[in-house]
């Protein structure tokens, strides 16, 4: 009878740690595919799809769209980057898993 009630006090602390657990990964993936859609918009929708759009608009000596698919994707990529590893940190914390 003492192990059955020992079983039962640990059941609550699994569902915590199973809850926890699936809160940080729906976080990660929620960031992972906001970061892609920034990335996906930015590259393939201002480099490529809207460049017609962007004709008129220069940056160094060219248009705002080849601006932004020669250059603009890759610094927003390099900014991605940094945010999702600043913001990993953060989630890390919050969820107890950060490293020392």
């Amino acid at each position: 009878m003492a192990d059955n009630t020992t079983n039962l006090k640990d059941v609550p602390q699994a569902k915590k740690a199973a809850q926890d657990e699936a809160g940080y990964w729906a976080a990660n993936v929620r960031m992972i595919y906001w970061s892609l859609a920034i990335w996906a918009t930015v590259s393939f929708g201002f480099g490529i799809l809207l460049r017609p759009l962007l004709k008129g608009i220069e940056v160094g000596g060219t248009d705002l769209g080849f601006w932004f698919a020669q250059q603009g994707s890759i610094l927003v990529f390099l900014g991605l980057i940094f945010f999702y590893a600043w913001r990993m940190n953060k989630l890390d914390k919050q969820y107890g898993v950060e490293e020392d």
